[in-house]
């Protein structure tokens, strides 16, 4: 292997060790209903109670970014989306079942 090649190699392996040990999560909301805050609020506590500090949350208001609800082809919310590390899981709901979503999460 040339050295681009083994560089490329190189970052592709960091890039998927990194995955392995960050949650990116993304939960979509529609406004400060008490069911989107309610949301927020368990999704946040699974994180700071299950993830510690390995996990990116971003909370994404669809009145507010309507476009990213599009690209991911959002039909119902809240919805959270784990991104990574894969496989992408999809959760609907106000997230108060933990046990489904921890297992989900391969946790």
């Amino acid at each position: 292997m040339d050295e681009l090649t083994n560089a490329i190699y190189d970052f592709e392996i960091a890039v998927t060790d990194a995955a392995k040990h960050k949650y990116v999560l993304q939960l979509y909301i529609a406004g400060a209903t008490p069911r989107s805050l309610k949301a927020v609020k368990n999704v946040q506590k699974i994180c700071k109670e299950s993830l510690k500090d390995i996990y990116e949350l971003q909370v994404i208001d669809i009145f507010q970014q309507p476009y990213l609800a599009k690209a991911e082809q959002i039909f119902a919310v809240p919805t959270l989306i784990k991104k990574l590390p894969i496989p992408k899981r999809l959760f609907i709901g106000d997230m108060s079942d933990t046990i489904t979503i921890l297992a989900n999460l391969d946790l």
